[in-house]
């Protein structure tokens, strides 16, 4: 099987929808010998910055010396990215032989009368596997979707991490934040220390299942604490302190916004409590320098200077506070044009009342997606708030159409669905 076969296998597995549920995934990897069983894994949940986090203790263990794999969704340019180790992705011969390995297994449990597990299931399957062969010491493991019957929910970790919790994907969640919470709170496993940065509602559900399960709660904001420092932006990095557990750290962070430095705090709390009792703290030096040196593509990522472009996925509600705290903080007095492109079952109009007021201009694009719906009528929540309003379905044609109207003291902010921002950073990379 070629890459490209093997990539357009696992596409297909897409007409099997979103089919949330833990049997499929178990047996599978009953199959596959269970190799989530041999491994040592650092499980990451929430709504928003859970990615984020997954990176920065992915690059902190790596930092220390240690083997590390890395499990996040979805991808921007190539699939190959959702599977790294030590920051490299699997090469696409390993991932087509992997595929090609784990297929028979998927055709003999349909034939046996189970259901044929989901792309996600198959990938989360494939991201075990391929770091149990691979004898990592650590891996670091993103929920796709919720929690509880989310398919990596298998996984027996060190540690959990909720990130935080918000309004999202409640078609399948929940209507509010108690319910999301629920569903969130899944990961946390009997005895397993739990890291969260929820707030109110939401992590008094957090709590109240720690307890049940006799895990040990570190909330960031109190257990472990971070401290801005004031003009601390400057060539590309913000500065601030992280009082943790074990040390203090003052931390110089590449990704941009304060609600960054929430997620340095979470990642900080996970890596120290790792090491916990074992009588080794990993030195300060090396947490430090993997936070400095951390990447994520796509998350308010500074892509090309002169004018100013950046890239971030704030698909919805909390990703555009995040984003406009952001901007008004790093770039206090620079105008903004965005380009914009959302799927139809966000929050479209609560996303566009944060946005559209930092705005001079705002160039509406189609994000890649069948759930992109009708995304003209994206436009019209812009013009309640600007007059200067374009509608453009290509995204390389949005960002020249932005571009002609952006000054080089001026920012063009390209954001919303993850879908649009990987074609509009391929476009950016290009060009």
């Amino acid at each position: 099987m070629t890459y490209n076969e093997a990539i357009n296998y696992l596409k297909s597995l897409t007409k099997f929808g979103m089919n949330l549920g833990l049997a499929r995934i178990e047996e599978l990897l009953r199959r596959l010998q269970n190799p989530h069983h041999r491994l040592n894994i650092v499980h990451i949940g929430g709504t928003n910055g859970k990615g984020s986090t997954t990176a920065m203790i992915a690059n902190i263990l790596k930092t220390a010396g240690y083997k590390t794999g890395m499990f996040t969704s979805p991808h921007l340019q190539d699939y190959t990215e959702r599977f790294l180790i030590n920051g490299q992705p699997i090469p696409q011969e390993t991932l087509a032989s992997l595929i090609q390995y784990i297929r028979p297994h998927l055709d003999k449990m349909v034939q046996e009368g189970f259901e044929h597990p989901t792309e996600f299931e198959v990938s989360t399957a494939l991201a075990l596997l391929y770091f149990a062969r691979e004898e990592t010491d650590f891996v670091a493991l993103e929920v796709g979707l919720g929690g509880a019957i989310d398919s990596t929910n298998v996984v027996k970790p060190k540690v959990s991490v909720i990130t935080n919790i918000a309004m999202d994907h409640m078609d399948y969640l929940g209507s509010t934040l108690v319910d999301i919470a629920n569903v969130k709170a899944g990961i946390i496993k009997q005895g397993i220390p739990v890291v969260t940065a929820a707030e109110g509602e939401a992590l008094g559900v957090i709590r109240q299942r720690a307890l049940v399960n006799n895990s040990k709660l570190i909330q960031i904001g109190k257990e472990v604490t971070w401290k801005p420092q004031k003009n601390k932006f400057k060539q590309g990095f913000q500065e601030f302190i992280i009082n943790g557990l074990q040390n203090q750290y003052y931390v110089r962070l590449p990704l941009l916004g304060e609600h960054q430095q929430v997620n340095a705090a979470s990642a900080v709390a996970a890596v120290e409590l790792l090491f916990t009792g074992n009588g080794y703290h990993l030195p300060s030096a090396v947490v430090i320098e993997g936070l400095r040196t951390v990447e994520w593509p796509g998350r308010l990522e500074i892509i090309r200077r002169n004018p100013t472009t950046i890239l971030d996925g704030a698909h919805n509600h909390a990703g555009a506070i995040a984003l406009k705290k952001a901007l008004e903080s790093c770039f206090p007095s620079q105008k903004i044009i965005f380009v914009l492109g959302m799927l139809a079952d966000k929050e479209r109009s609560k996303v566009v009342a944060e946005l559209a007021p930092l705005s001079k201009a705002v160039v509406v694009t189609r994000s890649n997606n069948p759930r992109a719906g009708d995304w003209r009528k994206l436009a019209d929540y812009v013009r309640t708030y600007i007059e200067d309003v374009i509608v453009v379905e290509n995204v390389a044609e949005a960002i020249n159409q932005a571009l002609g109207h952006v000054k080089e003291s001026e920012i063009l902010c390209i954001t919303g669905s993850l879908y649009m921002i990987a074609e509009a950073r391929a476009y950016l990379m290009q060009s």
